[in-house]
């Protein structure tokens, strides 16, 4: 695998050939129309407390500003102007800063992909743009988007590489919190989401960022609609479950590889941890913000 060094950080998007299958089709690109944001920022973020009392998860400060801030920033200046927020606890706190916002009514019963098919009508149309999911508790580089941006598979997974170093920061165990992911050597991934039994299982970590190229929204939203279908009840499926089931069903889900470029800040310590770096200058071994 040849590795494209950008910046700071490395990224790498390795795509080989497919076979002739619609889900499969990898194309010169994306539509040319400006792609649409949905980030995720419906949780009641638990695990910041008590930052989270009074405030939604996206909407904490690090470096001075929010992550949900910092990363339709981030987003604009790579091309990403228009951007639609699922909110739900504290909602009104991200309506009263002037985002365009989708609401969860069961946030607290419900999980990230039943907020991100909220915002389903906001999706592109067909031949517009291509559809960008972020994750609300993530911040990440401007080069980690337009890797993504770049990459023409219908379905567009940023992982991290380098992610071991950023764990070992965070947890005792690594293992404790990571997730299998396994990518073949043209870079597309076959398995995501699992409890691993070792490191050899990891080729990378999800970052909590992907890319629906726009001929397959509308794949992508009868996918979950067949999912919602089957359920009694909201749709409890994880992100990575979700994924995992589109793999199964033969899609195409492309690794977009990145050595660092992002922190996902998920629990109080996560975020004491990044502020002293941040303060000592050392938070740059992990991402620039």
């Amino acid at each position: 695998m040849n590795d494209e060094t950008i910046s700071e950080h490395t990224l790498d998007q390795t795509v080989g050939k497919t076979p002739p299958d619609e889900l499969d089709t990898i194309t010169d690109g994306g539509s040319n129309a400006t792609p649409v944001a949905v980030h995720l920022a419906a949780g009641q973020g638990t695990r910041l407390r008590p930052l989270t009392d009074d405030r939604p998860k996206p909407l904490v400060e690090l470096g001075g500003q929010s992550l949900l801030e910092q990363n339709v920033e981030t987003l604009k200046e790579a091309g990403v102007r228009d951007h639609v927020v699922v909110t739900g606890y504290e909602g009104d706190q991200i309506v009263d800063r002037g985002f365009e916002t989708v609401h969860n009514d069961v946030y607290d019963e419900t999980e990230m992909i039943y907020s991100l098919f909220c915002a389903a009508e906001a999706f592109p149309d067909s031949g517009e743009g291509d559809l960008l999911i972020s994750y609300g508790d993530i911040v990440y580089e401007r080069d980690v988007v337009e890797a993504l941006l770049d990459c023409s598979a219908p379905l567009c997974v940023a992982v991290d590489r380098q992610w071991r170093k950023l764990w070992e920061e965070r947890f005792e165990d690594p293992l404790s919190d990571a997730e299998t992911l396994d990518i073949d050597d043209k870079g597309r991934i076959h398995e995501i989401g699992e409890t691993p039994e070792g490191y050899d299982t990891i080729d990378a970590q999800y970052v909590g960022l992907l890319k629906v190229r726009n001929d397959h929204i509308d794949r992508f939203v009868d996918a979950y609609t067949e999912l919602d279908a089957q359920t009694d009840g909201y749709v409890s499926i994880d992100t990575t479950a979700f994924l995992q089931q589109l793999i199964d069903d033969g899609w195409h889900l492309q690794a977009v590889s990145i050595d660092r470029g992002w922190l996902e800040v998920d629990t109080l310590e996560d975020l004491e941890r990044y502020r002293e770096l941040h303060s000592s200058g050392e938070l740059s071994q992990f991402v620039d913000i």
